[in-house]
């Protein structure tokens, strides 16, 4: 098959997964529609942590940190201020932008640390932000109400308010899922297209030479620690924007979530799709959020599952076994994660193999 043929049959492809993306929301309900939502959510951040990770190859244990910094930082920016919580009641897409960017600063308060940290260091140096980040959700009430957090304000714009009022679209009633639904979809097309056209370029080089020999790189002429903070302060805003979405899906914030746990499913995640690439931060996403979901929906027809409470392995349970399970494999027999046999398959396929 030509070059031409094939690029046309890609494009095709593309423009079907697109098609078929955008019509979701008017056949699925509300589980299959929240399970894509929590999906594109967890990429975008996944995306995030495989540009620090998978290409630069500084490991961080704190990516849950700046999800909550994300998550938190937009319910205080645009909620009311009540009698025991604080909001500054601003319009909520200002907000929504300025929680990334607080996120961001928050990366670039930590960088001169990850710009000079590598491996395990910088990976023990990371996970403190996780305790500092459960301290401060536990006790600073007024910001996160504590314990039991606080109501998230839904998503203004352009006159469309992304609440369970109903919208009517080609008589079909879209609830705040639906119309949710394409605001991450927007979201997470613009960041998976954005961090390719980075590992694709000259900084895509310079962060993977990094990775495979520092000193090398140094010698290169590659700033290591200049290139190493930039990657953590982008990858810190990615994991932002991930919380903010996550925050507008769950309509409520709550500390205990933003743990140790959602750091290690982050790295999961791009262990297993891949790392070092886009597609398989996304595929890797997909995995591990939905496969708690499923268990949980699916857990009367499943041997061993059941409810939590009930005597058998509660799905959440069952979940970390089998992805810790499916880390175990691909390490073991695909160590380039479940896209990276593909991609290789495609480079390695010769003129004379295409015919």
């Amino acid at each position: 098959m030509s070059e031409p043929t094939q690029r046309i049959r890609r494009l095709a492809l593309w423009a079907a997964g697109a098609v078929l993306l955008l019509a979701l929301p008017f056949y699925l309900d509300r589980f299959w529609l929240q399970a894509g939502l929590f999906a594109m959510a967890a990429a975008i951040g996944a995306i995030g942590l495989n540009l620090l990770t998978g290409a630069t190859g500084q490991l961080s244990m704190g990516h849950a940190f700046f999800l909550a910094v994300g998550a938190y930082g937009y319910c205080v920016l645009a909620g009311d201020s009540t009698g025991t919580l604080t909001g500054l009641n601003l319009p909520s897409w200002l907000a929504a932008v300025l929680a990334v960017a607080l996120a961001g600063v928050a990366g670039g308060l930590f960088s001169p640390i990850a710009g000079r940290l590598q491996g395990a260091y910088l990976g023990i140096a990371t996970l403190a932000l996780i305790f500092i980040g459960q301290h401060v959700l536990f006790n600073a009430h007024d910001l996160t109400g504590g314990f039991n957090g606080r109501d998230v304000p839904p998503l203004s714009l352009f006159g469309i308010t992304f609440d369970e009022s109903e919208l009517l679209v080609a008589a079909v009633p879209f609830g705040s899922a639906e119309k949710l639904w394409y605001v991450a979809l927007l979201a997470l097309a613009g960041c998976a297209l954005f961090a390719r056209g980075v590992l694709r370029g000259r900084p895509g080089r310079a962060m993977n030479a990094i990775r495979d020999h520092r000193i090398a790189a140094g010698v290169m002429g590659v700033p290591v620690a200049r290139y190493r903070a930039g990657v953590f302060v982008l990858s810190s805003m990615y994991a932002g924007l991930a919380g903010v979405l996550l925050a507008l899906v769950f309509q409520r914030t709550v500390p205990e979530y933003f743990g140790m746990i959602l750091s290690l499913e982050y790295l999961a995640m791009i262990v297993i799709g891949g790392l070092g690439s886009v597609a398989g931060a996304v595929v890797g996403a997909v995995f591990v959020s939905l496969l708690p979901q499923l268990l949980t929906r699916y857990s009367d027809a499943l041997p061993l599952v059941s409810a939590p409470g009930t005597g058998g392995v509660a799905p959440g349970e069952a979940s970390r076994y089998l992805y810790g399970a499916a880390i175990v494999a691909v390490v073991l027999f695909l160590p380039g994660g479940l896209v990276r046999p593909t991609l290789r398959r495609r480079k390695t396929t010769t003129p004379e193999e295409s015919r």
